[in-house]
């Protein structure tokens, strides 16, 4: 099969990216999944992916390992070989000549170098070059104009806010969010000044009380789960941690002996101490073992790096294969690295997290609207319901202003100290007659 995309697989073993025995088979990965994409269509590179994947797991003849090795080839060659990721050489680019406009692809090559080089989460790059699209899309079916002879301009940008809010009826959140996504390509790629879009029409964003689980609730929750599964949950719950630093947690930032963890770059980047929980050292002790197994198997297999933060995997470039940096909750297989275009193992999937959290709801049949961030609400909640000081419990959470964790007052006295109902009264006035 050597036929088969000959450039790619090059590519391939240049880059040492795949089992050298395994890259004509990514070639040909490849060229089935271009095969069943059309040039004229306009999706998302990683909806096309999930829709190829799709139509894999269809077939029957087809087993889990080449699904995963046809997830990881075409990810390779999307994402990086087609980036222009091939032999070091830059991708192109995006220089407009002087009767024209940057074209998609370029704007998009060059919308996520500059996130990258301002060290932006995988998320928002994914987040940011979809706001793009919808904007290009929105631009040539809604506006009619012409992205290559006509660009976009301020006027462009408070057109599609405005409709983002009135026809698409978006919540202010996601309309924020387009706007900063714009702004960012006007500022850092399009090297065009947004002026002023006070008259935007915006999206309206009221007060909002978090949902908050009371004890009884989290422990329905808590029932519903086992195994790593329940640890995970208890983590998240006894921590107060996010998502995301969950999910990113590594074993250097556990330490047993102070009952501490250290929450790495969180929010604005920043790092913090929390609770280590007594109750969950021991399976966490357990747990760590079975990982370090998995760890030990695939050091074995030539693998086991894991993605190093900033330029360290440059610096130390075997500290990726330590033990210590290892996540405490990694995926259950080897994958593609996004960035990197390297096979390794992640930490666990944040739908996987979500999923579980929604499944333990769903089972204790609480009727609340409950996410993973409920968790960290609760926590917060159930510390100044046992009379930690919230000054204690802001750095605990991270946040930067104590008002931020003031909302939780507001809860508690909701929950805790609600006036009673005028009918309450009535009623056990009519039971005394």
């Amino acid at each position: 099969m050597s036929h088969i995309l000959p450039e790619f697989q090059k590519y391939l073993v240049e880059r040492k990216l795949a089992p050298e025995k395994q890259i004509p088979f990514y070639a040909y990965w490849a060229s089935r999944f271009l095969r069943l994409c059309s040039d004229e269509d306009i999706k998302p590179y990683d909806l096309k992916i999930q829709i190829f994947l799709d139509v894999l797991k269809k077939d029957p003849k087809i087993s889990d390992w080449q699904l995963t090795q046809a997830a990881n080839a075409v990810k390779l060659y999307i994402h990086h070989y087609l980036s222009g990721d091939h032999l070091g050489m830059p991708a192109k680019s995006i220089e407009p000549s002087n009767n024209s406009f940057p074209d998609l692809n370029s704007v998009q090559l060059k919308l996520r170098e500059a996130l990258r080089i301002k060290h932006y989460a995988l998320s928002t790059e994914k987040t940011y070059t979809d706001w793009f699209r919808r904007f290009y899309d929105y631009l040539k079916h809604t506006r009619k104009k012409n992205w290559a002879t006509e660009g976009a301009n301020q006027e462009d940008v408070r057109n599609f806010l405005s409709y983002l809010a009135i026809h698409q009826r978006v919540s202010a959140s996601t309309q924020n969010q387009a706007f900063n996504a714009l702004l960012f390509l006007f500022r850092h790629v399009l090297q065009i000044r947004l002026g002023d879009l006070d008259k935007t029409v915006r999206a309206k964003r009221g007060a909002k009380l978090p949902a908050v689980l009371t004890p009884d609730e989290m422990r329905q929750l808590l029932g519903q789960v086992s195994g790593r599964d329940l640890l995970l949950v208890h983590m998240i719950y006894g921590t107060g941690m996010r998502l995301m630093e969950a999910a990113r947690l590594r074993v250097k930032d556990v330490d047993f002996g102070s009952n501490t963890i250290i929450v790495r770059a969180g929010k604005g980047d920043k790092d913090r101490a929390t609770i280590l929980p007594e109750t969950i050292k021991a399976p966490l002790t357990e747990h760590l073992t079975t990982v370090k197994k998995i760890h030990e198997q695939d050091l074995a297999k030539g693998a086991g790096d894991v993605y190093m933060p900033d330029a360290l995997d440059r610096k130390y470039p075997n500290a990726g294969k330590e033990w210590r940096w290892q996540y405490v909750f990694p995926a259950n297989a080897l994958s593609v690295d996004p960035r990197s275009g390297k096979v390794r193992r992640h930490h666990i999937s944040p739908n996987t997290i979500s999923n579980i959290v929604s499944e333990a709801v769903k089972k204790a049949g609480i009727p609340k609207h409950v996410t993973v961030h409920t968790l960290r609400h609760s926590f917060a909640t159930h510390l100044l319901m046992n009379g930690v000081n919230i000054r204690e419990v802001q750095e605990l959470l991270g946040h930067k202003n104590v008002e931020t964790t003031m909302i939780y007052t507001h809860v508690l006295r909701d929950m805790s100290h609600a006036p009673k109902s005028p009918l309450d009264d009535l009623l056990a006035g009519s039971k005394d007659r």
